[in-house]
């Protein structure tokens, strides 16, 4: 199979185009052509004059050897790269030991999957609900102001991923293509095709659910047993290793392998993890607010004469800013056509973060408009949870800042820029349920912070014409852009000091999205198997090479 790459046509192209552009590539008759199918497309909209479709395309032909010696030193026609996934290693008949994936977001779904296709079946558990159960009680927090601490946005079947875009692109290295096996795995759970050639899938979070269903009941197809509404309170860990790990209710499953699932919003599993002794530290993160403007501001801005064009949907955006009090701004979590979303997991505080469905059909934009932090900034070089701390303490301001009752606090942009309160709104109407308690968001995050995203916004305005609208709204406050604090492991992916203990994904610090969550998790259940296999033991160091299936 060949890959052709940079091959440009029309958005309103005919479908034959694309074999009849494999053949001017490739300069050989039509019967030579076997076959040609889409690995990539993207679309280039640096002049919006004339936007246009990037495509990779496969090609199958009768000589490859001999279109590839015509072809020598050209790296737009070259042998396509193997992206199939290769185990490695199958547990033998009668394997005893079990590992325990903690965990039932994008991470600890890869992790049990590959576990159980590898016939370990692993035992699965998870603090929250079944996603359709977690979907009521999230939708009772966005409805009816009434939050479920153990089943919501953050905690439960699926993951915080759940109620997202559903992004499934990354800027993580993949040379092993386990970003392609996260996307498969997906399609045969019932995603659409299209996420395995677009440049930006995404899915939305009512295709996620049928998904995350479909998965569980693959793994437990495979021999996966599945414990929701179970919370880990503890680890048995004896001289350096786990010996098991200590439910709520008091039981202990014993095992020597635990993959450390539980996303960033697990704050007393980590409080638990470091009063164990579990080596961790503080990370940097990001903290701010979520910016709305109508879609088609964004649309206009982006695609010009070709906004609304059925084949480029709903435009997206992402920005950068380095303030000159040195600070870096920037979008997060884009989130065309979609709304934003009380993502709290803790009484008495406010949480925002976006949300779409696949359609992207809603009449706002909204993204996270957000500053990096660091650990010095929250103390954080003086103890590894203080992120945490910091991260409460804003969430509970923007409680009161709304009101007391769960309505986020938010302030139009024109007057975000001015240093006044807002006491109405234009013409943008904020898409946060269960609302918006307009205010001055000045007293919402540290000085430093506001100063920077003040500067940002009208330069943000000369890439996007529109971000600086007067009537757009920005609502907080945005904490939970990734994990506060770093689950540090070695090479085999262990613990620093624990052997046994994997940690995996965003909330150990390694994975930040849905797509470099779930090759996070494969990488975890690679090393897990290794080691359940001893071809890697509990105590670290290689030993034997995998063998591959």
């Amino acid at each position: 199979m060949l890959r052709l790459t940079e091959v440009h046509l029309p958005l309103d192209h005919p479908e034959g185009a694309l074999r009849a552009a494999a053949l001017d590539r490739l300069g050989i008759p039509g019967d030579e052509l076997l076959a040609v199918r889409i690995f990539r497309r993207g679309y280039d909209a640096r002049r919006k004059s004339n936007i246009y479709f990037i495509y990779t395309l496969l090609a199958e032909v009768k000589d490859e050897a001999a279109v590839l010696a015509k072809f020598a030193g050209d790296p737009h026609v070259a042998v396509a790269p193997d992206t199939t996934y290769k185990f490695v290693g199958q547990a033998p008949a009668g394997h005893a030991e079990r590992p325990v994936v903690i965990g039932f977001g994008p991470c600890g779904i890869f992790a049990a999957l590959l576990l159980a296709q590898m016939g370990f079946k692993p035992i699965i558990l998870e603090r929250g609900k079944v996603v359709r159960e977690r979907t009521k009680d999230t939708w009772g927090l966005w409805r009816k102001r009434e939050l479920h601490p153990e089943s919501n946005v953050q905690f439960g079947e699926g993951g915080a991923g759940t109620f997202s875009d559903g992004k499934l692109h990354s800027g993580i290295k993949d040379p092993k293509h386990y970003g392609r096996k996260v996307l498969e795995e997906f399609v045969k759970a019932y995603a659409p095709e299209e996420i395995l050639y677009v440049s930006k899938p995404h899915i939305g979070t009512f295709r996620l659910v049928k998904m995350v269903e479909a998965m569980r009941e693959t793994i437990a197809s495979l021999g996966g047993e599945f414990r929701f509404e179970t919370r880990v309170t503890d680890l048995d860990i004896d001289d350096g290793q786990v010996r098991g790990v200590v439910l709520e209710s008091g039981e202990t499953i014993r095992t020597h392998h635990v993959v450390l699932a539980v996303g960033h919003s697990a704050r007393d599993t980590f409080q638990m993890l470091h009063e164990r002794g579990v080596y961790l530290e503080a990370k940097p993160f990001s903290i701010g607010f979520r910016i709305e403007h109508p879609q088609s501001v964004i649309d206009q801005a982006r695609f010009g004469k070709f906004a609304g064009h059925p084949q480029l949907g709903a435009a997206d955006y992402k920005l950068v800013h380095h303030a000159s009090n040195g600070r870096s701004v920037y979008s997060f979590c884009m989130c065309p056509g979609g709304t934003v979303v009380a993502a709290t997991s803790e009484p008495g505080r406010v949480v925002t973060n976006g949300m779409s469905q696949y359609s992207r059909n809603e009449r706002n934009a909204n993204s996270g408009f957000v500053v990096g932090i660091d650990p010095q900034d929250f103390g954080g070089d003086q103890h590894p949870l203080a992120g945490i701390d910091f991260q409460r303490e804003l969430e509970s301001r923007a409680f009161v800042l709304g009101g007391g009752n769960y309505d986020a606090p938010g302030q139009l942009i024109g007057d975000f820029l001015a240093g006044r309160a807002s006491t109405a709104l234009g013409s943008v109407i904020p898409s946060y349920k269960p609302g918006v308690h307009l205010t001055d968001l000045a007293a919402a995050l540290p000085a430093y912070a506001i100063e920077a995203m003040r500067e940002a916004i009208p330069v943000f305005d000369r890439q996007i014409k529109g971000y600086a609208m007067h009537d757009g709204v920005l609502t907080g406050v945005e904490t939970r852009t990734s994990s506060p604090i770093r689950v540090k492991r070695q090479d085999n992916f262990q613990s620093m000091n624990v052997r046994g203990l994997f940690p995996a994904g965003e909330g150990a610090g390694y994975a930040g999205g849905i797509l470099s969550a779930g090759v996070d998790g494969i990488k975890v259940a690679e090393a897990v198997a290794l080691s359940l296999l001893g071809n890697e033991d509990v105590h670290g160091g290689a030993q034997a090479g995998p063998q591959v299936y």
